[in-house]
């Protein structure tokens, strides 16, 4: 009997040692599978994220009347000039995937592309009406939509609001999460304390003689210079604490720019009928953000 004993303890401990090899190797199948779980879901909201989808825009070509010989080359640069900027907001739309707000893509790539799609076909309509009839409405195709994102918008909310969790995990503290948030608002609060004013070049002091069938039209972009300035003023004051750190750049003073370049030609233009177009005013486009 005592010599038996030690050998049934002996057999009790290897028993008892194979068992806990097994539920150690469940273990590890268990926490393998959770992880390639975890790594698929991550790839999959990745791929999700990367698919923000397209910028469509009315074409432009199809709905012009016949164009004098003389405007050809002119129409057909500002046609490829159409393409370059959807090629361009299509490539903003997927290099910016994630950033900004709800209204991110309208304020900062959709509006902006508006207002150059504007310019460039009321240059269109001149070149044509020089020499022949200019025609009306073409702005109405100035406007491009978003297609195919619309699950796109909301994976990237999903994700961004799971990178702010990743974020906290990581780093094993809440607290560093936090601290980036209070820093991304606190800059939006510096400017929401300090909206400031916009400020453009004065355009009138710089024109030459002005002849008197042109004056009219003149007067009337003169005006309209100032319309635009008091309304990217007023949406200034609006959009306090929206977009990012260039919201305002890419919200308010590019479209800006862009409707004073369109506005500015438009004057040149004028005096140039009947006088000599004055040369370089495009350079008083561009305004600033004063604090």
């Amino acid at each position: 009997m005592s010599r038996a004993l030690p050998k049934y303890n002996k057999r009790r401990v290897v028993v008892i040692g194979a068992a806990a090899a097994l539920a150690l190797t469940g273990a590890v199948v268990v926490n393998s599978a959770l992880a390639g779980e975890s790594k698929s879901s991550g790839a999959t909201n990745a791929q999700t994220l990367a698919s923000p989808g397209t910028i469509a825009c009315p074409d432009v070509a199809s709905q012009l009347p016949a164009i004098p010989a003389t405007a050809q080359a002119e129409v057909d640069r500002n046609l490829a000039l159409l393409q370059t900027q959807i090629a361009e907001a299509n490539k903003r739309l997927v290099d910016t995937v994630g950033q900004g707000g709800a209204n991110f893509v309208q304020n900062a790539i959709l509006g902006p592309l508006k207002d150059k799609r504007v310019s460039t076909i009321d240059r269109i309509a001149i070149s044509i009406g020089r020499k022949g009839t200019k025609p009306q409405g073409l702005d109405a195709l100035a406007a491009c939509a978003l297609n195919g994102a619309a699950n796109a918008g909301g994976a990237a909310n999903g994700n961004a609001g799971n990178a702010g969790n990743a974020g906290n995990a990581g780093n094993g503290n809440a607290n560093n999460g936090n601290n980036g948030n209070g820093n991304g608002n606190a800059g939006n609060a510096g400017n929401a304390g300090a909206v400031g004013t916009i400020t453009c070049p004065d355009v009138a002091s710089q024109l030459p003689a002005i002849p008197a069938t042109a004056q009219a039209e003149v007067d009337r972009n003169l005006a309209l210079l100032q319309t635009q300035i008091s309304e990217a003023n007023t949406r200034l004051q609006n959009t306090v604490g929206q977009g990012g750190a260039n919201f305002v750049q890419n919200a308010i003073l590019g479209p800006l720019k862009n409707k004073r370049v369109s506005t500015i030609d438009r004057i040149a233009i004028s005096i140039g009928r009947k006088g000599t177009k004055p040369q370089g005013l495009d350079a008083l486009a561009a305004c600033t953000l004063n604090k």
